[in-house]
């Protein structure tokens, strides 16, 4: 949060609270803005009508109002948007489409009365698009009987894209190309013709010249015969002419299956993209390659991947009279092992945990802070410190508290960071060594030098325009955020490739995907693929309109007569080798439940699924497609029990594989700790 420049008007973003502390001198002065907010009975929008173009920006006051009609200027607002920015008094938009800003006033914590709150809608104009860009989907030449993709873009004023234009296409010669209503261009004859996008009036426009084909026939190559659910195969197709060969040919591939079991097989089962093909239940594929008059074919038998492990429960930490956020394992200095485990929406606890012998989980310790939410906790590599958030603090400073675990069984309050910079309250964290990344208000990450952790010291951040943020994770000198709409940020904050460094964070690229919920990011080297990928996870809050959306009536477990909320949402894999051309190549998803978060490690990916439970998944090797068809489930556990804050439910918040174990923290319930087993299968 920063001080409001407009002490009348409502300035921050969405999700923040205007709660302008400074110094601990004027927490009388905000104790009396929180209670002139029973005053207030009505809220109101200067102008009225919010009516703005998308990527520009509207001047806005909000104005709470007593019963009398009169302002209530020191009334205190949180404001959140959906599809819009509002901050520092402004509101902005990316996106054309009609949209909310909700508001609703910030009473006392003991007032009697429910808080006043309205829903002010927002439509965002698309501006007229200036130009419309062509360009074929792969650099390759067309040829008579071929077939090549080709994209448009269309570009607002100032030159950001317009994401939701549906392009015309059409060709200046039919007899010599034809294009499709996707821009899928065919090659007829020999010769030359204009293809044309067209959005609004605006056209868009490229030389396509068709070429001879001068082959006799097609072979595929590369791939195998035989591979197991998952796989992931390249073919390539070569046109070959007498004793010469043509590899710049655009290929038409496709799939045919013939499947073990005709009863359960599902339809689609198999997928090819430019040559790289993955079965996904065991069966006969036929792969298909065309180009033109041309076909080759090849077999592939397809068999199970056969990667089922059994669990094992070794042992809970209970957490019964409240609910438990995230948690972090790691050996402390003396050898042994611990864990720390935090707490939401309760009294600011956090518990340690003697893991060493996770069949005998031992509480050693607790610390309370000044919060309401204990959301996060790190600890960093050395396990010589830890790192506690805080949410909901009473005096309204937020800063994370750092602990000395150089006694592991003793951990003690090094220091409570207080620092201008953080100005809301800090949801996560990451640590290393020797810096502590600390989120401010969902609106940026700090960063502080924590070499000596009694006198932490403010080194830089970062702050992303127009964005949200939920976490940040940190590998190899580089910042991977995850902001919501955004998508992943990527910025250098010591890896120095792109000028970066700890002292001066440099942007790097942003990864938008669809969903638009970016929760959480994980960064993993595949040594099995020779791959970098970024592990995407959304939170999505309810089920939209799935047919397994519930009653309605979810809520985050409140005692023992809670239920679970409704969540959805899945992992989105992201092959980041090249930085500059990311590719969305495959996901994890498991319909009825919803993502939350992950740890990837020795080509397994852990993954917490709220009410699916804590699922293992084999990520080895290329990942193509939704790994939950391919046979790639290695576990699943689902931590049901009576004794719990909320009795029978799952709701799993994180896990985290340590010494051969898994280590995860449930919502409801508290601590847990399991074990693969290999399962002794016949060998073949």
């Amino acid at each position: 949060m920063r001080p409001s420049p407009l002490p009348r008007t409502a300035t921050l973003a969405a999700v923040l609270l205007l709660l302008t502390l400074s110094p601990s001198h004027h927490a009388a002065a905000q104790d009396a803005r929180l209670a002139a907010g029973l005053r207030v009975r009505s809220l109101a929008t200067e102008p009225a009508e919010l009516v703005l173009d998308a990527g520009a920006s509207l001047p806005v006051r909000i104005v709470a109002l007593d019963a009398q009609g009169r302002e209530v200027e020191d009334a205190v607002l949180r404001i959140r948007g959906r599809g819009v920015q509002f901050a520092d008094g402004v509101l902005s938009a990316a996106a054309g489409g009609d949209y909310q800003l909700f508001v609703s006033v910030v009473l006392p914590p003991d007032a009697a009365q429910r808080p006043v709150s309205a829903v002010f809608p927002v439509h965002v104009r698309w501006p007229r698009v200036e130009r419309v860009e062509v360009r074929p989907e792969r650099a390759l030449p067309l040829y008579e009987g071929t077939e090549l993709r080709y994209r448009a873009e269309a570009y607002l004023p100032g030159g950001a894209p317009r994401g939701d234009a549906v392009f015309t296409w059409r060709s200046s010669d039919p007899d010599v190309m034809e294009v499709d209503a996707w821009g899928r261009v065919r090659g007829v004859r020999p010769g030359q013709a204009t293809l044309v996008a067209s959005f609004e009036g605006v056209e868009g426009t490229v030389e396509v010249k068709v070429r001879p084909l001068d082959a006799d026939r097609l072979e595929i190559r590369g791939g195998a015969d035989r591979a197991r659910q998952g796989d992931v195969l390249t073919f390539h197709a070569v046109a070959v002419a007498g004793s010469g060969e043509r590899t710049d040919v655009p290929v038409t591939w496709a799939v045919s299956f013939e499947p073990d079991d005709t009863i359960h097989a599902p339809g689609a089962a198999g997928i090819v993209e430019d040559g790289k093909f993955v079965g996904e239940v065991p069966g006969r594929y036929t792969v298909l390659a065309t180009v033109g008059n041309l076909a080759a074919r090849r077999v592939v038998d397809v068999r199970p991947r056969d990667v089922v492990q059994d669990i094992e429960l070794l042992g809970r930490g209970a957490v019964n009279d409240q609910r438990t956020s995230d948690l972090w394992v790691y050996e402390g200095v003396d050898g042994r092992d611990y864990a720390v485990t935090g707490t939401w929406g309760a009294n600011g606890w956090a518990f340690f945990w003697d893991v060493t012998d996770p069949t005998q989980i031992v509480k050693i310790d607790s610390i309370q802070v000044d919060a309401r939410t204990v959301n996060d906790v790190k600890v960093a590599p050395s396990g010589r410190w830890a790192a506690l958030s805080r949410e909901g603090a009473s005096t309204r400073k937020d800063g994370p508290v750092l602990v000395d675990l150089s006694d592991p069984s003793d951990p003690e309050i090094a220091t409570y960071i207080e620092d201008p910079h953080i100005t809301g309250g800090v949801h996560n964290m990451f640590a290393t060594d020797t810096h502590l990344f600390a989120l401010s208000g969902g609106d940026k990450y700090v960063i502080f030098d924590v070499t000596d952790i009694h006198r932490p010291r403010y080194v830089s951040e970062y702050n992303h325009p127009n964005s949200r943020i939920h976490d940040v994770w940190v590998h190899d000198g580089i910042a991977y955020s995850s902001e919501w709409g955004t998508g992943v940020v990527v910025v250098d904050v010591g890896n120095g490739r792109w000028g970066g460094t700890i002292e001066k964070p440099v942007f790097v690229t942003a990864v938008p995907y669809p969903v638009g919920r970016t929760h959480a990011a994980f960064p993993y080297y595949s040594e099995s693929a020779g791959r970098f990928y970024l592990f995407l996870g959304d939170e999505i809050m309810g089920r939209g309109n799935q047919a397994w959306r519930g009653t309605g009536l979810n809520r985050v477990p409140s005692g023992p007569d809670g239920t679970p909320v409704a969540f959805s949402g899945y992992i989105h894999i992201i092959d980041f080798t090249d930085p500059m051309n990311p590719k969305d190549v495959a996901r994890y998803e498991v319909k009825e439940f919803g993502t939350h978060n992950m740890w990837v490690e020795n080509d397994i990916l852990y993954q917490a699924y709220y009410d699916g439970g804590v699922r293992m998944v084999d990520v080895s090797g290329e990942l193509m497609g939704n790994l939950y068809d391919q046979g790639r489930e290695i576990a699943v556990f689902k931590p049901f029990t009576p004794h719990a804050f909320t009795p029978n439910v799952s709701v799993v918040w994180g896990a985290q594989p340590y010494k051969g174990n898994i280590f995860f923290s449930d919502l409801a319930s508290g601590l847990w700790a399991v074990k693969l087993k290999p399962v002794r299968r016949p060998v073949s």
